[in-house]
């Protein structure tokens, strides 16, 4: 069981991370350099939506093993698209069972 919390705390930092880095690749190499931008966000927007996939899937086993009412899966769920959500959910949920 623990591995697979692990697998989830990685997966969500990196999902969080990637999540900001497309948003300050929009917000700041949009405007300012759009050739960079372009080339940018094909792999960035890859990358995060693939971590965001993995994400979902593994906050559902996690949730099903550790046994969350649907209240706490729905909120780690919610968590991946807000900015900075799956750092309170890594820190919440997560940091208490390991």
């Amino acid at each position: 069981m623990f591995p697979l919390v692990k697998t989830f705390r990685i997966v969500a930092f990196f999902e969080g991370i990637s999540y900001l880095l497309l948003f300050s690749n929009m917000l700041i190499t949009k405007p300012n350099f759009p050739e960079l931008y372009k080339a940018i966000l094909y792999p960035l927007g890859m990358t995060h939506g693939l971590l965001f996939i993995a994400y979902i899937i593994l906050a559902i086993l996690v949730g099903s093993r550790l046994k969350w009412d649907n209240k706490t899966l729905f909120i780690v769920l919610l968590a991946s698209v807000i900015p900075f959500g799956t750092f309170f959910v890594e820190k919440k949920y997560l940091k208490p069972i390991s």
